[in-house]
């Protein structure tokens, strides 16, 4: 006979403060990826106006930027870019035995690094936006 277990109910996110910051870490870095995939068609979509013309490009280009709203979700593209990057480095480092000790600090590390890129940038992108 098999013994099952009670999950609880799905909409009960109380386990969720039981998570470590490996398991945030880890949330985080699927998250980012499946962001920067859905970028990626984005990506492609834009960039196919130039099959058209590239009086089209160029006009598709100008009316997105001339959006606030393109501006901030730009920002938000760069945060989860630099996060997946850092995160992405710090698994390699701890795949690669090094600081298997400290790979809370580190994640804390690239979440901060992540947040100083970010904050930093925001006047470049809205530079144009007014």
């Amino acid at each position: 006979m098999s013994q099952s277990y009670d999950r609880g109910l799905v909409e009960d996110f109380g386990r969720w403060r039981e998570f470590s910051a490996g398991m945030w870490a880890w949330v985080f870095h699927k998250f980012t990826g499946w962001v920067l995939v859905g970028y990626l068609f984005t990506h492609i979509a834009v960039l196919s106006t130039a099959t058209i013309s590239a009086e089209a490009y160029t006009q598709t280009i100008v009316g997105l930027e001339s959006l606030l709203v393109i501006r901030f979700l730009e920002v938000g593209l760069l945060a989860v870019a630099v996060f997946h990057i850092l995160n992405g480095l710090r698994l390699l480092f701890v795949d690669l035995g090094v600081g298997l000790e400290a790979q809370d600090k580190s994640f804390y590390a690239s979440l901060a690094l992540t947040g100083a890129i970010v904050v930093a940038s925001v006047p470049t992108f809205l530079a144009g936006a007014v």
